[in-house]
């Protein structure tokens, strides 16, 4: 913790949530944005889906190929990808991949399983 409301956050200390078998995630959140590690296995496919916040996806290590408003856009280690607020997208990991998703203002629905869908494919 530190003075005036600043709150430290370790990185190693936050459980991480096991999503589905092919994402999990360790999130951080404050009053108008949050952060969001993300570990996707090879083939994971979080669908199309569009929400208010607006996105930067940082790739760390690995690859993904988004679809945003129909431009196909792979992003690789060290690449940051600003997605607009209200732009349809999707992501398909095509490698083990590693990232950071900032999102603000902060997501009142964090992605999670689709029910009745395949075990690659995460809600958005």
């Amino acid at each position: 913790m530190g003075q005036g409301g600043a709150r430290l956050h370790r990185w190693d200390e936050i459980a991480l949530d096991k999503v589905t078998e092919m994402l999990s995630r360790k999130v951080v959140r404050g009053d108008r944005e949050m952060i969001v590690q993300v570990y996707l296995k090879r083939g994971c496919l979080v669908p199309q889906h569009l929400h208010e916040s607006e996105q930067m996806t940082y790739v760390l290590q690995g690859a993904l190929r988004f679809l945003v408003d129909g431009e196909e856009i792979v992003v690789r280690e060290g690449e940051v990808l600003h997605i607009p607020s209200g732009a349809r997208h999707q992501a398909e990991a095509l490698e083990d991949t590693f990232e950071l998703d900032l999102f603000s203002p902060v997501r009142a629905d964090p992605p999670g399983p689709v029910p009745g869908a395949s075990p690659h494919e995460v809600q958005p």
